[in-house]
């Protein structure tokens, strides 16, 4: 079995099916073209000879077992990912292969222009004489994160035509709605039967994450009253000055653009609104839990403090929490993190230990009872035109899935 091949033939069919989610939706999926990659993913998997394959309408997850090859007891464990893709335009997503990578600036789009420039992304020179796929300069490629199924299915795929290799029971999971926060909100932790798992769902080879920020999101309505400016004075409430007034209190060093690390931030992702209301939203995000809790009370202070100007009380939040730093479950038994470092080691893989910058489902399921975390799906540039994937990266992952089965059984 050729796995260069297969999960760049996977990647390449995923992907030209749009499955954007989206978070002004309230149903399960958030959008019902997450259930033609969900449908096809549950037919692939009968068709490969996985056992037990179901699609559970409830929370829309399709899951499967690879039956245990040993009579020995070992662990049953869980390899995740998700089919929807981010914000970003994901109709007709048409994936160019780049062989032979010669590491000079690649033209995405020759009609519109469009050029991935090695100045602008000099990741890019790590990938010379690698095969590459990117997008056509006019969508998302959405390697976030069908990479991660398409090597988690490929590893089962292998492991079932090479019955020889012991190995325990394993389970897999595909969902919806992971870039909107809410995929694993319904997961079935006790029908999954794992003891712990991996989400296929990280960036460069050899990241390996047990560590994610905590995280809440933070929704302001801001009702003015528009009266004609002409006579205004005294009267008029301008929701918009109200927002600026919001904005001018928030650390202005504390945003996504100027922090890294284990750095923390505010950042306010979408405003729309008049004079008469203002709809902003914003999330919080960081590492430590006791900061994660100062972060929001500040939130509400500012808003306290604002409203105290305004006999109406302008601003109405919502304050909601969105997941937890999953470092505080997994430290408790690294045995995950260890046998996932151990596997790459074995393969010449270099374990980057590094924490996430943003969640995946594992911080979700982790404090659902199954430690899970994060490993490299090759993925580079993500949500976004300039985003691309190398074969040989998703080929490493897929052996590092094989590697953790096998060891796993020892």
């Amino acid at each position: 079995m050729n796995l260069f091949e297969r999960t760049q033939t996977r990647l390449i069919r995923y992907a030209k099916i749009n499955t954007r989610s989206d978070v002004k939706q309230t149903t399960i999926p958030s959008t019902a073209i997450q259930l033609d990659l969900l449908n096809l993913l549950k037919d692939e998997l009968v068709e490969i000879g996985m056992e037990d394959v179901e699609f559970n309408a409830k929370n829309a997850f399709v899951t499967a077992t690879l039956p245990a090859t040993t009579h020995e007891k070992v662990p049953t464990i869980g390899f995740i990912a998700h089919v929807d893709t981010a914000d970003f335009n994901s109709e007709n997503v048409q994936p160019q292969v780049v062989s032979n990578y010669d590491g000079k600036d690649i033209v995405l789009n020759a009609e519109k222009d469009i050029v991935m420039k090695t100045a602008d992304f000099p990741n890019l020179f790590g990938y010379v004489g690698q095969t590459l796929i990117t997008t056509d300069g006019t969508t998302l490629l959405g390697a976030d994160d069908k990479a991660g199924i398409a090597e988690i299915m490929t590893a089962m795929e292998y492991l079932i035509q090479h019955p020889e290799i012991k190995h325990g029971k394993v389970r897999v999971a595909f969902g919806p709605d992971e870039e909107i926060g809410r995929g694993a909100d319904h997961f079935d932790v006790d029908h999954f039967g794992a003891e712990f798992a991996y989400t296929m769902d990280g960036g460069p080879v050899g990241e390996l994450e047990y560590e994610s920020f905590n995280a809440a999101a933070a929704n302001l309505t801001i009702t003015g009253k528009n009266i004609h400016p002409g006579t205004a004075k005294g009267k008029m409430i301008n929701a918009i000055t109200i927002m600026n007034d919001f904005m001018d209190h928030l650390p202005a060093n504390e945003v996504p653009e100027q922090t890294e690390g284990r750095e923390g931030f505010y950042h306010i992702g979408d405003v729309a609104g008049t004079v008469d209301e203002v709809e902003l939203s914003m999330i919080i995000r960081d590492f430590d839990r006791e900061a994660f809790e100062k972060r929001k009370e500040f939130v509400v202070e500012v808003v306290n403090t604002i409203n105290s100007k305004y006999p109406s009380e302008p601003i109405k939040l919502d304050l909601f929490d969105q997941y937890y730093n999953m470092a505080d479950v997994i430290q408790k038994d690294m045995t995950s993190v260890e046998l996932a470092q151990s596997a790459m080691e074995a393969l010449d893989i270099e374990p980057v230990i590094v924490p996430i910058r943003g969640g995946t489902d594992g911080s979700k399921i982790s404090f659902m009872g199954v430690p899970t975390p994060n490993i490299f799906a090759g993925g580079e540039n993500m949500h976004g035109r300039y985003e691309y994937v190398a074969v040989e990266s998703m080929v490493k992952a897929t052996e590092v899935i094989i590697e953790i089965i096998k060891r796993n059984a020892l």
